[in-house]
């Protein structure tokens, strides 16, 4: 009754005034990176340390079949906007293919738009250019690091795991301590200073650990003694994260707004290093279409809506529910125009209700690929039956670690969910043309900083910085090394533009064909992409080159870090793919800066 009393009364405050009322919930979403099911104590796991995370549960509505994409930008895409994540442009980590299209309505402008202060922590992973950064998306506080995790070729250079530099609201910060501990820091910092001026907040807390290298401090490591060096630091770093969350439980039970408060925690994709100790007994993890690969915790706390103890929801669901619930519940308008492709489960998650739920479909596929592929690496889900690849059929009631394959046995299910899956597939492929550009241009973007992460090409770019300091010259097509990949990029305004050529990024300092030694180690059980040692690449020459056309062509001076290019651009899309001759053939400018002149 509490649950839809407040619901009704947030509702109609929104309705009668267009203004927030003055008891709206906030909202605290933690979000870890490779973190699978099977990776807590609270589901099973017998060696992990998760305290925190089990009495959340123990006071929580839990989902025990939700689903997200296999791999980490493809499910926050899901999580922050509510729609299919090949609709929305991200089906990949890299290649151009993790930036949220520009048409997309995040959670974070809906809450903005409704009076919130919207916070984002840690890990963004869906562009790091204009239109696509989170302060472009609705978050008016940002404190993140580049690309999909620290270390990988858009963040900040040599940045590991420790005393690291950061981008808070569009500028470089320096920091002291572990990532996971400074993001969640900075969020304590956000969420403090809006209960203290009385403003709801929405603060999406997305720390990049687990996720490999895997580094965190030596006493968490020192807590899994006796385990591999690998699973130590992976346990290691999760059991940190619990003991952040405890402290931000804490300290919103300290500022006396915990009622108000929806905390929710979750992963993004099934174990990446996990599941050879604990797996909840699923098939696979990271990146798989079987269970191991996208089935996810998920718990959600609420006292003011009535859910403070431990409730179980069987009930399939998925990523693109979670925005049209946190509408549902906290009073927060949806915008005009937009249809989501998932359901409220608000109902599901008050354990005062008995719902009747309808038979329902949901998808989970992993594209990894520049272009889109029908069927590839996907699960058609139903709450008894998963299809697989379009061929494997499971009856995952009585079969959840997917070993007995029924499709033989059951072709009308089989036929019922390819059919389910064309008619998906032919409402989303329209969209797949839409290319993600990057904006020049943009006077809310003036210099725009292009890095290899983004390289559309059909091979792997260079998405860490330690393939950026090796520098590949291997050609897998021809003896003389040729570059394939370019950025998509529109200009908007007519001008003209200064296009900088660099074999590293600015903040280094380095010349472009200077070498660098390995960068320092830090504890845990790999090593950090800065250590691997920096190759010179003995580049003669820069070119511009624009729409497969050589615009330009100068040499390379001794010392200098860039070589830069004035060239005039119209308004439109562009395929732009600067590179350096070497003795090899030609090698990408791995980092380009587009500066307007006009």
């Amino acid at each position: 009754m509490v649950f839809r009393l407040r619901l009704y009364l947030l509702s109609l405050g929104l309705c009668l005034t267009g203004m927030l009322p003055a008891s709206a919930t906030n909202v605290v979403f933690v979000i870890t990176d490779d973190q699978g099911y099977g990776d807590l104590a609270c589901t099973g796991n017998p060696i992990i340390k998760t305290p925190n995370i089990n009495h959340l549960a123990s006071q929580s509505s839990g989902l025990s079949d939700y689903h997200v994409a296999p791999t980490c930008s493809p499910t926050r895409c899901s999580l922050l906007t509510g729609h299919w994540t090949n609709r929305t442009g991200v089906w990949h980590t890299i290649m151009g293919r993790s930036m949220l299209r520009e048409n997309e309505v995040t959670i974070g402008q809906m809450f903005s738009d409704a009076g919130y202060q919207t916070g984002m922590f840690g890990k963004w992973h869906l562009g790091d250019n204009y239109p696509y950064r989170p302060e472009d998306r609705g978050f008016t506080e940002v404190y993140r690091h580049g690309g999909g995790g620290i270390g990988q070729t858009p963040d900040l250079w040599d940045n590991a795991y420790f005393d690291g530099s950061y981008f808070h609201n569009g500028k470089v910060v320096p920091a002291k301590g572990f990532c996971t501990d400074v993001f969640f820091a900075q969020a304590n910092e956000f969420i403090t200073r809006c209960a203290k001026e009385e403003k709801p907040f929405f603060a999406y807390i997305s720390p990049n650990a687990p996720h490999k290298p895997l580094h965190c401090p030596q006493k968490y490591i020192d807590m899994y003694e006796g385990q591999s060096e690998s699973i130590a630091a992976f346990y290691g770093m999760i059991t940190n994260i619990d003991d952040n969350v405890g402290k931000t439980r804490k300290l919103i039970a300290d500022l006396g707004i915990a009622d108000d408060t929806i905390f929710i925690f979750t992963t993004d994709n099934g174990t990446a290093s996990g599941a050879k100790i604990y797996n909840a007994g699923m098939k696979a993890g990271k990146g798989s279409p079987y269970d191991g690969g996208h089935r996810v915790p998920f718990f959600l706390h609420w006292p003011a809506g009535g859910i403070t103890k431990q409730h179980d929801v069987k009930t399939l669901t998925h990523a693109v529910d979670i925005v049209p619930t946190l509408l549902e519940m906290t009073g927060v308008k949806k915008p005009e125009g937009v249809k989501f492709d998932g359901l409220s489960i608000a109902a599901l998650l008050d354990p005062t209700k008995d719902v009747d739920w309808p038979e329902r479909f949901v998808i989970s596929d992993s594209q990894r690929v520049r272009d889109p592929i029908k069927w590839r690496s996907s699960a058609v889900m139903s709450q008894k039956y998963r299809l697989v690849n379009r061929k494997q059929l499971y009856a995952i009631d009585v079969d959840p670690g997917q070993k007995n394959d029924i499709a033989k046995e059951h072709p009308e299910v089989v036929e019922t969910m390819r059919e389910f899956y064309d008619k998906w597939w032919a409402d989303i492929e329209p969209s797949f043309s839409q290319t993600t550009e990057i904006y020049l241009g943009h006077k809310d973007h003036p210099v725009v900083s292009l890095t290899a992460h983004d390289w559309i090409q059909k091979i792997y770019p260079p998405w860490h910085q330690g393939s950026i300091r090796e520098a590949d010259r291997k050609s897998p097509d021809a003896d003389k090394l040729t570059h394939k990949g370019y950025w998509a990029v529109k200009v908007v305004r007519d001008g003209k533009y200064q296009v900088s050529l660099r074999r590293w990024p600015v903040e280094s300092g380095v010349a472009i064909n200077a070498s660098l030694p390995p960068g320092e180690n830090v504890p845990g059980a790999t090593v950090p992409f800065r250590a691997t040692p920096g190759n010179a690449i003995g580049a003669t020459h820069a070119v511009l080159r624009i729409d497969n056309e050589d615009l330009d062509r100068k040499p390379v001076p001794s010392g200098a870090e860039e070589v830069s290019f004035e060239t005039e651009l119209k308004q439109g899309s562009y395929q732009l793919a600067p590179i350096f001759e070497i003795p090899e053939g030609e090698l990408g400018a791995y980092y380009v800066i587009v500066t307007g002149l006009d």
